[in-house]
């Protein structure tokens, strides 16, 4: 039988509870928040339990009654037909990130539906799962398939509105992958959008980005979404999302997203635009094959893949990554073989700053064995 892991404090909560799900070990987690005013657990950390339950079969959650103690040993993922109301306090992005990771390991195809924040500033938007998220998830799976995020209704922050439908098939292996030459960028595309506010507001996050981008590429796309009516949510706001792509497939993204007026900070349609094209250049400085937000997926399938050599290389590693692949340890058994390059050591095509990091691991042969044989 697989022994418990232990941990203390809330961060990389859902880290663990992921892995916790995808190897089978329980995990207990102490000391959530335990000597703050509002000890325990926070209601979008509860909904996220919740959530796993409503994926799984035969999990067993134990949480004591101040909140700040979890237990939880994961049963069967079996997937299906799901609908989730997300915390107002978090986004769906929130959720999506993590159950991206389990979807391919379900017993039934997924289609959940999650209703909530469609697109603020702490989470990945819809926006960046749809264009970013899912075509890195491809590059593992034999047959794509019926793998979608389709944006319903957008609802910004802080009373939400939105909805979303993820669907993923299930698939029983993934495959290796070898994902070292990040190319040259060679487009830009992007997503404003708008809810409850003026159709101008758009144009002006447009022409304050491009003025920024223009200088680096010539091949500049910014979409435009004004929604209103049923499609806008129960709040103002308004946003923008960016994707550089390169000549090898590479798809690096920066997001940002006006905060409402009790948050304060209040931010104007040029500074985000502006903001978000200096948040996008630095994350093409920092290089790599995927941006700093996408670290994680693919060292996670990169793990659970065949028993054969899978590379990939970064830019300089989030401490949420660092932290990531000690719980790989920690649940897997896995070790990567970390190399640090520099330009001279690295692809001559290779740009941005002094420092690339190449991680290798074999895979576990990770096989979901609760998948239907047709």
């Amino acid at each position: 039988m697989a022994a418990d892991l232990t941990y203390e404090g809330c961060n990389f909560y859902r880290q663990r509870l992921v892995l916790s799900t995808l190897s089978g070990k329980s995990v207990r987690i102490k000391n959530i928040r335990s000597f703050d005013d509002d000890p325990g657990l926070k209601d979008f950390e509860a909904g996220f339990i919740r959530l796993l339950d409503k994926l799984t079969n035969g999990s067993k959650i134990e949480v004591n009654e101040t909140g700040t103690s979890i237990f939880y040993k994961p049963g069967l993922l079996i997937g299906g037909t799901v609908d989730h109301d997300c915390s107002l306090q978090r986004s769906v992005g929130y959720f999506l990130e993590s159950i991206v990771c389990l979807a391919p390991f379900c017993k039934r195809p997924l289609k959940l539906t999650l209703r909530g924040v469609t697109n603020d500033d702490e989470d990945p938007s819809a926006d960046v799962i749809k264009t970013v998220t899912i075509p890195l998830m491809k590059r593992f799976l034999l047959d794509d398939e019926g793998l979608d995020l389709k944006i319903v209704k957008r609802g910004a922050a802080p009373n939400g509105g939105g909805e979303v439908v993820f669907s993923c098939p299930v698939r029983r292996t993934l495959r290796p992958l070898q994902f070292t030459e990040p190319g040259k960028i060679k487009r830009i595309r992007g997503l404003a959008y708008s809810v409850r506010v003026s159709p101008a507001m758009v144009n002006r996050i447009v022409d304050a980005a491009r003025e920024m981008l223009n200088k680096c590429v010539s091949d500049i796309y910014i979409y435009t979404d004004h929604c209103k009516g049923s499609q806008a949510g129960r709040s103002s706001g308004f946003g923008l999302s960016l994707v550089a792509e390169s000549t090898k497939g590479v798809l690096l993204s920066a997001e940002n997203s006006s905060r409402s007026a009790d948050e304060g900070n209040v931010i104007s349609p040029e500074d985000l635009g502006r903001q978000t094209a200096v948040s996008l250049l630095e994350e093409i400085y920092r290089g790599g094959c995927v941006d700093s937000r996408h670290q994680c997926l693919p060292l996670l399938f990169m793990v659970l893949g065949q028993r054969d050599v899978s590379k990939l290389l970064t830019g300089p590693l989030s401490p949420y990554t660092i932290q990531f692949l000690r719980h790989l340890h920690d649940f897997f058994g896995v070790v990567f073989k970390v190399q640090s390059l520099s330009k001279d050591e690295s692809d001559e095509s290779m740009t941005g700053c002094d420092t690339h990091i190449l991680l290798s691991c074999i895979g576990v042969g990770y096989s979901n064995v609760s998948k239907s044989i047709t």
